[in-house]
């Protein structure tokens, strides 16, 4: 925990926004350190490697001095053990942002975005090429930089929405763009981050939503809501005033999200029903969106098509395909027949990231877009049905270690709503792309009849096979118990089945089925409390 104190200048002007710059330091990959920022005691806000400022509301606006605390993780451990020097964290400040200049520099760094993806031959290219040229002509760049700068930048801004302007229309195709936090129950790190997690991405989303009125965030997993239930109530009755205003997207079906492979029939169905059921309690019976959200599960059963409809879903999303080792699914778009000739509508998004898989030269799909130009451009390159799909899909946000979208990943997507030569851009549900791909492309779509069975990760049918036992004995005992209290119940009308204790029981279960922990892909940790939990 870190602490200190903080003033706004009494002299300061309230009309331009005034944010807290923490410029944390890295440790490795995801959004490491991250902590939660509480002031005057209150949790607030949260910083990372990704998210470094933040908007002051009034009440700290006053000139008086304020406290403020950062409770987090460094995040090193595993195969980040040493990264000297790199988590220290800078000069922190009050700051004053001058809007129409960070408006500028997100029209201009989307221009020369689109630039850089664009071929030599396309028309757009000179014209936005031209525009950058203008516009930055008119910026009084004379050192020392001051009100002679600031007063150009409106006029360069005009300057350069004239010229994209002129540059031509967009690609008569659309992305939706839905705001994401993968978070990772566990792998490097146990359940008790996780929990500090959710609090620190959803405290995120929420500051980050003020800011922009038309962003929109998915979140799955019921587990990570329980854990904001137990420790973050505020924020989690937050979340539900955004859920209500149609902002906030409850999404997954499943407890957590689960393998696919190892677990019994039994728990594949209380995933739903725990999943399901959580989210018609505290969300309402119409508000959870109707898609199995699976992005990074290590393959899926043949018979989930026919458990997808019988929990009442209709869609299935992932893009764990992609990272196969040897062969391409040939669709992105197609219906999914299980082993009883049952169909669900699939989607596999075609954002490409930036990691390349070793030894393969393959650059998979990725569920943790940052909404860059080059990632909007290889989306829509990427599709391999442009003669039936003009919609894609793509999830972006910082994640697997959480953290979610940032400031730049908005803006980007404000300035590609209608810019030439790219796709158009828009926030919206997962549920809304869903509907808009079955009406427009659903008779079109081709059948996939069979397991869709993931080239990698082989592995995760061995390791840990402790933790393996554990599953499959305490789903035998689960069963057991529940048989033994329903005979208990129909002989004896005074026994009270224990229902309560069962649901906790099957959810811790159902918790350590979670696609980083039963495969076994975990730090060794996760596997001393999950073997605890088991006993």
């Amino acid at each position: 925990t870190l602490r200190t104190t903080f003033q706004c200048p009494a002299d300061w002007a309230t009309d331009v926004p005034i944010a807290l710059y923490l410029p944390i330091g890295e440790a490795g990959d995801f959004s490491h350190p991250d902590a939660l920022v509480h002031i005057d005691g209150k949790p607030y806000a949260a910083c990372d490697r990704h998210h470094q400022e933040f908007l002051l509301p009034g009440q700290y606006l006053d000139g008086e001095t304020h406290l403020l605390a950062l409770h987090g993780w460094t995040g090193l451990g595993g195969e980040f053990r040493t990264l000297p020097g790199k988590l220290f964290m800078r000069e922190c400040m009050v700051v004053q942002i001058d809007q129409p200049t960070r408006d500028f520099l997100a029209t201009a760094r989307v221009a020369l975005g689109i630039v850089e993806e664009l071929d030599d031959n396309e028309p757009a290219k000179g014209h936005l090429l031209n525009a950058l040229d203008a516009a930055f002509k008119v910026l009084d760049t004379r050192a020392p930089l001051g009100d002679a700068f600031y007063a150009s930048v409106p006029q360069a801004h005009a300057t350069l929405h004239e010229g994209i302007e002129q540059a031509g229309a967009p690609l008569d195709v659309d992305i939706v763009a839905t705001g994401h936090a993968h978070i990772d129950v566990a792998w490097h790190w146990t359940l008790g981050q996780t929990r500090r997690k959710s609090g620190r991405t959803f405290h995120t989303v929420m500051r980050l939503m003020e800011q922009f009125p038309d962003y929109h965030f998915t979140q799955s997993q019921p587990q990570l809501y329980d854990y904001l239930q137990q420790d973050y109530p505020e924020l989690l009755d937050a979340i539900k005033a955004r859920v209500r205003e149609g902002r906030w997207e409850p999404i997954g079906g499943m407890w957590v999200e689960a393998d696919c492979n190892l677990s019994g029939p039994e728990s594949l169905a209380r995933q739903f029903l725990l999943g399901r059921t959580y989210f018609r309690e505290h969300f309402g019976p119409d508000v959870e969106s109707p898609v199995l959200w699976l992005p990074d599960v290590f393959g899926y059963a043949w018979n989930l098509p026919q458990l997808i409809k019988e929990a009442g879903l209709d869609y299935f999303f992932t893009i764990k395909i992609s990272w196969n080792q040897y062969n391409r699914l040939p669709y992105d778009s197609f219906w999914w027949q299980g082993l009883d000739g049952t169909k669900v509508l699939t989607h596999f998004s075609t954002t490409q990231g930036n990691y390349v898989l070793p030894g393969t030269g393959n650059r998979p799909s990725t569920y943790n877009a940052e909404a860059t130009p080059k990632e909007v451009m290889a989306t829509w390159r990427n599709l391999q049905q442009k003669e039936v799909e003009q919609e894609m899909l793509m999830a972006y946000g910082f994640g697997d270690g959480g953290g979610g979208p940032t400031r730049e990943m908005l803006e980007n997507i404000r300035e590609m709503g209608a810019f030439p030569a790219t796709p158009r851009v828009r926030q919206a549900s997962v549920r809304e792309f869903f509907e808009n791909l079955e009406a427009a492309s659903g008779d079109l779509l081709p059948t996939w009849n069979g397991e869709l069975y993931f080239e990698l990760h082989r592995g995760t049918y061995t390791s840990q096979s402790r933790n393996k036992r554990g599953n499959r004995k305490s789903e035998f005992l689960l069963h057991d118990a529940e048989f033994v209290a329903t005979l208990a119940a129909r002989l004896d009308s005074a026994y009270v089945y224990p229902q309560a204790q069962l649901n906790k029981a099957w959810e811790l279960v159902c918790l350590n089925q979670f696609h980083d922990i039963i495969p076994g892909s975990s730090i060794a940790s996760v596997y001393t409390e999950s073997l605890e939990q088991y006993a």
